[in-house]
């Protein structure tokens, strides 16, 4: 993404931004999931799934949702802290309450991604990168 693109979503709201990133996070956490959980498990594959969307969400949302003008390892950290704990500790809890109320696993994933969603993006704007933090 070249730095003129990112100056251009700029105007755009970060909660519009983070929903643009994350429909593209989401196919790949879900084509990756749906593609190995026969042969991995649920948790297994949402770990594969989800650290693959967690490396292109970091470097997207860093710069163009949150317009942070450089991606630092302290954020990496806490990117990691943040997101891990959503993916790999809540979101398999909500797959398997999603499954308690929903037959096909797919709407459970969808389900849980909902939920995450709400989590990470809480803890990117206020943890990873707060306004001020820039």
């Amino acid at each position: 993404m070249t730095a003129p693109a990112v100056r251009r979503g700029a105007a755009l709201p970060p909660a519009v931004r983070f929903a643009g990133v994350g429909i593209l996070n989401t196919a790949i956490d879900v084509g990756l999931f749906l593609l190995l959980h026969a042969s991995l498990g649920i948790v297994l594959a949402n770990l594969v799934s989800t650290s693959a969307g967690m490396a292109f969400s970091f470097v997207v949302n860093g710069l163009f949702t949150f317009s942070a003008r450089r991606l630092t390892w302290r954020q990496a950290g806490l990117f990691v802290a943040t997101t891990g704990t959503t993916m790999w500790v809540l979101q398999p809890l909500f797959i398997h309450a999603a499954l308690l109320l929903v037959d096909p696993l797919l709407v459970a994933k969808i389900v849980a991604i909902g939920c995450s969603l709400v989590v990470n993006f809480a803890a990117y704007r206020f943890v990873v990168w707060p306004r001020g933090g820039r």
